[in-house]
C-alpha cells in the first residue's frame, strides 16, 4: 500500500509487488535496466529509480576489479544487499548488489524521481525545487537519509523497500558519468525523457 503523503507532499502513486533478493540473482546487465521504474522507498521515503549504471566485476571500473577489500566486502557476498561507499570522500552513495555470491556485481542508482516523503527530502537537502533533490548518487542518499550505516542491509528488509514498475517504460542507455576507466561501456540506463535524470542522454 503506497504512504500517506506527509504535509507539503503530492499524493504518491500506487506501488507495485515488493521485490525480493531473488530479483537481483541475475546478470547485472539484466537488472540495471530492469530497475528503471521501479520504486526505491527507505523509511517510507523516496521515489521512482530513474537512473542506474551497471559495474561488473571484470569492468576495471568496478570497486572489485582488483579484489575484496574491507570496503567492498558486501559484493563478494550474495546478491540482494546494499553496498553504499563514499565517493570523494563527500557524497555516499548506494549500491545494489547482483549475481552470484562471489561474482561482486552492482548496480549504482544515480537517480530517482521524488513521490514519497518529499518534505523529508527537502529539509535534509535544504532546498525546495523538486527535480534536484535526488538527480545524482549523492544527492539521493542525503535526500533519503542512506549513510554507510546501513551498508550490507538486505534489500527486502526494512529500511529498503523495493516495488517493481506498474507499467511498461522506454528504457536509454549510454555511457557511464565521471570515469577514468572503461569509458567506452554504455552500461549507464535511464528512463527515456525524464526530467530528474543526473544528466541527459544524448538524442
Amino acid at each position: 500500500m503506497a504512504s500517506t503523503p506527509k504535509s507539503g507532499d503530492t499524493a504518491a502513486p500506487a506501488l507495485g509487488k515488493r521485490l525480493k533478493r531473488a530479483f537481483f540473482a541475475r546478470s547485472v546487465h539484466e537488472v540495471a535496466p530492469d530497475l528503471i521504474g521501479v520504486t526505491l522507498l527507505f523509511n517510507g521515503v523516496g521515489g521512482t529509480i530513474v537512473e542506474v549504471e551497471a559495474y561488473h566485476h571484470t569492468d576495471p571500473a568496478a570497486h572489485s576489479y582488483r579484489g575484496p577489500t574491507p570496503r567492498n566486502r558486501v559484493m563478494f557476498g550474495p546478491p540482494g544487499f546494499a553496498y553504499v561507499y563514499r565517493s570523494y570522500g563527500i557524497h555516499w552513495c548506494v549500491n545494489f548488489v547482483c549475481e552470484a555470491e562471489g561474482s561482486a556485481s552492482a548496480v549504482l542508482i544515480r537517480a530517482l524521481e521524488p513521490t514519497d516523503g518529499l518534505a523529508a527530502m527537502r529539509r535534509r537537502r535544504g532546498l525546495t525545487e523538486e527535480r534536484a533533490l535526488c538527480s545524482g548518487p549523492g544527492k539521493l542518499t542525503e535526500a533519503l537519509g542512506i549513510t554507510h550505516a546501513h551498508n550490507a542491509l538486505a534489500l527486502d528488509e526494512a529500511p529498503f523497500a523495493l516495488h517493481a514498475r506498474r507499467s511498461e517504460v522506454v528504457v536509454v542507455s549510454g555511457l557511464r558519468i565521471g570515469l577514468t576507466k572503461a569509458v567506452d561501456l554504455p552500461w549507464r540506463y535511464g528512463l527515456k525523457g525524464s526530467r530528474f535524470l543526473s544528466k541527459p542522454f544524448p538524442a
